[in-house]
């Protein structure tokens, strides 16, 4: 008798567990793109670029239009990873089917680079990659598959590089995209380590190859960075100027170069973009009050200060967690906050 109490216990939590896992799935795919603002570039960069698409349960049922949500990945990072590691999919099919967001498309563009990063910025030497992402996959992606072709159907996100970039598109290009949302956006402008006193400034003055670039992470961001922001063809082996350079143990700060890299900081475009900002449906960023990159709080709170002054309305907000661990979990930030954002801000059929 107690034994077939026991085993009447294991079939109803058996079949519990299985109904709380029974939702619809949606489908992964993955296009190719040979990219016209890429070809030719000088940076060795690949032309032809992964995209990644998830499509909602149902999507191949009817003639139904969906909006999109853009989702820039960080720096050392792909599409493919956030789908094999991160398991977006498996995330997205969750919020489904809770309701968290309706059926929405999601695109994930490739911009891992030679030097793990594209900085989502057009570049003289490495290729357009803003009119990459902002044009180029835009238009595939409205041409290949059942969207909203509308900027208030279109959202954009992003974490740490890729939230820089989130937020740094949506003012070149307000015309393209209705709402956007950061998680842990790094590099918005100088603060803590992310600053001209890196060691890794000094590291790169000695370094002759990309091996040695890469053992390093900062001086691999800087040198991605230096790639997009002040290319120079003429200098091998990395082929850009940097905003500080070494002779000996003697640092020497090159400010015309600093006053380029400091043109493409999110925070000082705020000023000369308040329309665009404005403009916005809805915009959102967070960050980490741990985060191990501690110029994120920083330059992420500074930020918001600087929409504040400016008087564009958005969300800002601190929470207590890392660089990674609140974002992909059942109680992350993804979860819980972005795709409901996105669910109030985009416009569905």
């Amino acid at each position: 008798m107690k034994r077939e109490v026991l085993l009447c216990i294991f079939l109803f939590f058996q079949v519990l567990f299985c109904h709380a896992q029974d939702y619809s799935k949606g489908q992964v795919r993955v296009e190719k793109l040979l990219a016209k603002a890429l070809q030719g570039n000088r940076g060795g960069e690949n032309p032809v670029r992964s995209i990644t698409v998830y499509l909602p349960p149902g999507y191949n049922e009817g003639n139904k239009r969906y909006p999109v949500i853009y989702y820039l990945h960080g720096f050392a990072w792909n599409d493919s990873l956030l789908i094999a590691q991160d398991h977006l999919d498996q995330l997205l099919d969750k919020a489904i089917a809770a309701g968290k967001i309706r059926e929405t498309v999601v695109v994930m563009p490739d911009h891992h680079t030679l030097y793990r990063g594209s900085y989502f910025t057009n570049s003289s030497l490495t290729g357009n990659w803003a009119d990459f992402t902002a044009r180029e996959v835009v238009t595939f992606i409205d041409k290949n598959y059942r969207t909203i072709p509308d900027k208030n159907s279109r959202g954009l996100a992003g974490h740490s590089m890729g939230g820089y970039g989130a937020l740094k598109l949506v003012m070149q290009y307000p015309d393209v995209f209705g709402a956007v949302y950061a998680m842990s956006p790094a590099k918005l402008d100088w603060g803590k380590e992310y600053t001209i006193d890196n060691s890794a400034f000094k590291m790169i003055s000695t370094a002759k190859t990309r091996e040695e670039i890469l053992e390093n992470m900062a001086a691999t961001a800087y040198i991605a960075m230096g790639r997009v922001y002040s290319p120079n063809p003429q200098k091998p082996p990395f082929y850009c100027d940097l905003p500080v350079s070494y002779e000996g143990d003697r640092k020497v700060v090159n400010y015309d170069v600093l006053a380029k890299w400091e043109k493409q900081s999110p925070t000082r475009m705020v000023s000369s973009h308040v329309k665009e900002l404005k403009g916005l449906n809805a915009l959102k960023l967070d960050w980490g009050r741990n985060d191990p990159f501690p110029h994120i709080p920083v330059t992420s709170l500074q930020f918001s200060q600087e929409l504040e002054a400016y008087g564009i309305s958005h969300y800002a907000e601190e929470y207590i967690g890392d660089h990674v661990n609140k974002l992909w979990t059942p109680d992350g930030r993804a979860y819980n906050d972005m795709l409901p954002f996105f669910e109030t801000y985009l416009k569905f059929e």
